[in-house]
């Protein structure tokens, strides 16, 4: 067995690991992280999209309003690419309480999150489709945020300080003598071969599966997997976040992120974060809630629905999962457990990764007797090859007095438009482009489904109906004289499709039945899909960590 040393093993690929790796190796602390997936492969990759103001915490959970409100401001300067500044309302429909919205003002103001009341024509002359029966309007910082490229930016920042980051090794144990917890062995799932990661530290950032990984050293943390579903819809109806003004419910929020508008959220216990389902009821509820914020809402097509698992720390009894702090907790389990060598950080949300990484690294730098200040507040993140051509500098603006490197809504067909490259779209939902597909490869995506996350191929109206194949073409090319066969790449499409196809069964009426009807005439009626599993290698390729390929598409 193959070893290895560090400093700092890192366990978890999502936006807190990343962001503990990046600010352990800005520090100068030899660090490896890894993921059982790609990056993303867990919550971060599944959730709305919402950068927040904290103003849905204002009243329950006000440490957490006041921490989001402090980070929103500092993403927003260290990764403009993947902020869109969309501005938030929440606004107090006939169904809600009104006296609520004095509270809501006095709560923000308390915990220092910008607000100001708006009229109801001024919302209306900004998003139309708005209720008109809507009674006050509440403006508050929120922004949409591209979770998959903000990450892949953080890990880039990370490796470009020297942090070792491996995706698709999985942890099969973590090595435990005596008291201390000395490393780790883990499984790389690409080829089945072991590694042991001795090290000083282990840092225990597996967000929803972080009791799972706790358990192999012998303590206990009690993380409560909260599912929320959520539903894209395939019109993006509004252009700024908005929330009803209440306390935080199901349903209560709808946030525009790229081409679509997600609706959500739910929250479930779930007894396992890798085993739930979503059910009929769920979305049915969150289209008649949409009704309240929009009228009309259910007659969009509903483009797909998915749902994260929410990492809740419980560290009491609470009435329900609703009630559990959204804020973060850093155990040191030799002073809980009386274990050595290990830290778990638990709890927090996408907005306040940076601020758990920073103290989360200053507690591990001040064990290793490392001086070196947190600097992630103030160092802008370097922007992905894959990206570089959707974020290069154009002429065109949405304001041309207010020139910003922010993400807007029309940038990437500003880009096709200005380079003439409307004959190299591979997926034309998305606007993503040959080159950018083929960076993405370039750049370490395994898989169709982790090209899915660098460049959103797959991801708009058709679901993937038109550029699977395309891509998968790419992927072939790009990748065969390194030995991909083409029973690599039938396995690999037929993983995709069955990811995808995940997403559409809760939503199969009207349009989108029609449009998953289309799409199976192309892949079963055009190019024979149910004959590449014969040249598929089950068990084998490049996406051997997942569970066996079912056959539901291709019986659909």
């Amino acid at each position: 067995m193959q070893t290895i040393s560090t400093d700092v093993l890192v366990i978890g690929g999502g936006a807190t690991g990343t962001g503990c790796a990046l600010d352990l190796a800005m520090r100068g602390i030899r660090c490896v992280l890894v993921e059982k997936g790609d990056l993303t492969h867990g919550t971060t990759g599944r959730y709305h999209g919402l950068l927040h103001s904290g103003g849905r915490y204002v009243t329950k959970d006000p440490q957490s309003a006041t921490e989001c409100a402090q980070e929103n401001a500092i993403l927003r300067r260290i990764m403009p690419h993947c902020i869109e500044q969309t501005s938030g309302f929440f606004v107090i429909t006939p169904w809600d309480d009104e006296s609520y919205g004095d509270v809501f003002v006095a709560n923000c103001r308390r915990t220092g999150v910008p607000v100001q009341e708006i009229s109801v024509a001024e919302m209306l002359r900004r998003e139309p489709a708005l209720n008109p029966r809507i009674s006050r309007v509440f403006e508050v910082p929120d922004a949409s945020a591209d979770s998959f490229l903000a990450t892949h930016s953080v890990a880039l920042a990370a490796k470009e300080y020297g942090a070792d980051i491996r995706t698709y090794h999985h942890v099969v144990e973590l090595v435990r003598v005596g008291d201390r917890v000395m490393g780790a062995i883990v499984e790389d799932l690409r080829n089945r071969e072991r590694i042991r990661i001795d090290c000083a530290y282990v840092l225990n950032a597996a967000g929803a599966w972080a009791g799972k990984i706790a358990a192999m050293a012998g303590v206990t943390v009690t993380v409560v997997p909260g599912k929320g579903t959520m539903v894209a819809m395939n019109h993006r109806m509004v252009n700024t976040v908005v929330n009803r003004c209440k306390l935080p419910s199901d349903g209560d929020i709808i946030v525009p992120i790229h081409t679509v508008a997600v609706i959500g959220t739910t929250d479930v216990h779930v007894p396992d974060p890798d085993v739930f389902g979503i059910e009929p009821e769920e979305i049915q509820f969150m289209l008649d809630e949409g009704e309240k914020l929009i009228p009309g809402f259910r007659q969009y097509r509903a483009l797909r629905a998915w749902a994260g698992v929410r990492p809740l720390y419980k560290d009491k009894e609470v009435a329900s999962d609703r009630d559990i702090p959204r804020t973060f907790k850093l155990l040191d389990h030799e002073a809980r457990d009386g274990v050595s060598g290990i830290f778990s950080i638990v709890g927090g949300k996408w907005t306040t990764y940076r601020l758990m990484a920073e103290q989360t690294v200053n507690e591990i730098a001040r064990r290793l007797g490392n001086t070196q200040p947190c600097r992630t507040a103030s160092e802008v993140l370097p922007v992905p090859r894959f990206e570089h051509r959707a974020h290069a500098t154009v002429t065109v603006s949405p304001d041309p007095a207010a020139q910003t490197p922010h993400y807007w809504l029309g940038k990437p067909l500003a880009l096709i438009e200005s380079a003439h490259a409307a004959g190299e779209l591979i997926c034309e939902c998305e606007l993503v482009t040959r080159d950018r597909i083929i960076a993405a490869i370039d750049a370490g995506a395994h898989n169709l489904d982790d090209i899915r996350r660098d460049v959103r191929m797959g991801m708009g109206p058709c679901q993937g109906g038109w550029c699977i194949y395309r891509t998968a073409n790419l992927l072939y090319e790009r990748r065969c004289a390194a030995g991909l066969s083409h029973s690599h790449v039938n396995e690999a499409i037929l993983h995709f499709l069955q990811e995808r196809w995940k997403g559409l069964t809760p939503v199969l009426w009207g349009d989108q039945l029609r449009q998953a009807r289309l799409d199976e005439l192309i892949y079963l009626g055009v190019l024979g899909i149910q004959h590449l599993r014969a040249f598929a290698e089950p068990g084998g390729g490049l996406v051997t960590q997942h569970p066996a390929i079912a056959t539901e598409y291709v019986q659909a």
